[in-house]
């Protein structure tokens, strides 16, 4: 059993380190997205949508009943299987590279906005509890899945343009479809943590927001 780990460990640092370039790419194009959505914030003359955006965010989820968790497991389900899919598809074929970073850049503008949002509504101490509360624990997983898939489509696209053999292709797409299967179950996983955890931390907590 520890020898497996082992071996799924020096597998995936193998493959971080054969694919290094890509990793920062994506990880560069994530982090600039990140920065543009917290200048947004700071950017933004008019802040009372912004404030009225989270306080309506928490008076909601004053109200929501455990009945309601079932629905939003399914929403939050529906937009990551609709996030894969675009990145999948978006992956196999070349022209669609850009429409994969243009992907990344929007995650990390949102995640970005988001947070500043927070803080900037709650002030540094409430919005750091609140962050941590709602959108730290699902993003540790979707982060790293979201990266991971990015990167195979890069590698996709290299392997296409380097051997554009019908068998390579097929091979190729293959393999990005398996890896799209394994990040959409992560995603799923992250959702579960979402409304499982961090909801239900948000319901005892919310009071005190």
């Amino acid at each position: 059993m520890q020898k497996k780990k082992w071996e799924i460990l020096n597998i995936i640092k193998q493959e971080i380190f054969n694919n290094i370039k890509s990793y920062v790419i994506v990880t560069i194009i994530f982090t600039v997205g990140l920065f543009l959505g917290v200048l947004f914030i700071n950017q933004t003359e008019s802040k009372d949508n912004i404030s009225q955006y989270i306080n309506t965010y928490i008076d909601e989820t004053k109200t929501i009943q455990t009945g309601n968790f079932f629905e939003e497991l399914k929403n939050d389900i529906k937009s990551n299987i609709l996030l894969v899919f675009l990145l999948w598809f978006s992956g196999t074929t070349i022209i669609g590279i850009p429409i994969v970073f243009g992907i990344i850049l929007a995650r990390g503008f949102c995640l970005g906005y988001t947070i500043s949002a927070c803080i900037f509504t709650l002030g540094k101490l409430k919005g750091l509890i609140f962050i941590f509360l709602t959108i730290f624990l699902q993003n540790i997983i979707f982060i790293p899945s979201l990266l991971i898939l990015g990167v195979s489509s890069i590698k996709l696209y290299k392997s296409i343009i380097k051997d554009r053999r019908k068998e390579n292709i097929k091979i190729s797409i293959l393999k990005h479809s398996i890896i799209s299967i394994f990040i959409l179950i992560s995603l799923i996983i992250s959702s579960i943590m979402k409304i499982e955890i961090s909801y239900r931390l948000m319901l005892t907590f919310i009071k005190y927001f």
